[in-house]
């Protein structure tokens, strides 16, 4: 995981669902916080396994991880859900930073450049089928910024043989330092859907409003104390959302959230920066 520009950005100082096809976020934390009961116990893989040697068989799909620091805190919960269920994956975030628009401030030329450098050799060592990009909180720019750098993320996928996906970020606490950059946060995910939607199939937009509504202060949001991350139970409801919502894309089934829910990802470091509880 790449973290350079922590020390520049707020991130790095801070530190079931009764039916698969019901996207609210109530009944989906309502079922979580069932199997999320004692967690730090092993991550017991049943669905989707061999029963001859007890290995979860795998999908073909390699899923590439790319975002900010939001996207880590999710990235302990998308991996055990997403290997529990026969998908690769490879958490390829960045703590305060992450995008891939080179905006017109320097500082997100900076980090657009380095997370480009980052993605080129993701791909050439990791090998995906899938690129899913979380949509940063510096993906500041205008929309033909947006736009140009989010039809590069596509071509560059599809040139090494992956399919793009982009996620908005969910929503966060606007504080001082964000204010600014609110009218350009509101455009990334637009711009982003209308390049998926341009893409002749190439890409794909996974719109997890549905999942965390638009209101960071709201219990469905799933925010840590921050009003920005997320605890252990707000990443295991996106991940047990994305692992459906991709396996429905991508043709294959997720594991079932209770197969991998209490693993050992709950104890990440991540969590207890954030204050979570454990």
């Amino acid at each position: 995981m790449n973290s350079n520009h922590t020390s520049r950005f707020p991130y790095g100082r801070t530190s079931r669902r009764p039916s698969r096809h019901a996207l609210t976020a109530m009944a989906a934390t309502a079922a979580l916080g069932v199997a999320l009961v004692g967690c730090g116990g092993t991550d017991a893989r049943t669905e989707g396994t061999d029963k001859s040697t007890g290995a979860v068989k795998s999908t073909g799909t390699k899923v590439l991880w790319v975002g900010d620091s939001i996207a880590g805190s999710e990235a302990p919960a998308l991996e055990a859900a997403l290997k529990a269920g026969g998908v690769d994956f490879k958490d390829a975030s960045s703590d305060g930073g992450g995008t891939v628009v080179a905006g017109s401030e320097k500082i997100t030329k900076m980090i657009a450049a380095d997370t480009w450098k980052q993605l080129d050799k993701n791909l050439a060592s990791f090998r995906p089928t899938v690129v899913a990009y979380q949509i940063t909180t510096y993906d500041w720019g205008s929309r033909d910024q947006q736009r140009a750098a989010y039809e590069k993320l596509v071509k560059t996928a599809e040139d090494a043989g992956a399919k793009a996906v982009f996620v908005p970020a969910p929503p966060i606490k606007l504080d001082a330092f964000y204010k600014k950059y609110a009218a350009q946060m509101r455009t990334a995910p637009q711009v982003a859907q209308e390049v998926a939607k341009g893409s002749g199939g190439a890409a794909a937009f996974l719109d997890a409003s549905r999942l965390w509504g638009a209101d960071a202060s709201a219990k469905r949001a799933e925010r840590a104390s921050d009003g920005v991350h997320n605890c252990q139970q707000g990443a295991a409801a996106f991940a047990d959302w994305f692992a459906a919502e991709l396996g429905k894309k991508e043709g294959f089934t997720p594991a079932a959230v209770d197969t991998w829910a209490k693993g050992r990802w709950t104890s990440d470091d991540r969590y207890a920066q954030l204050k979570c509880d454990s």
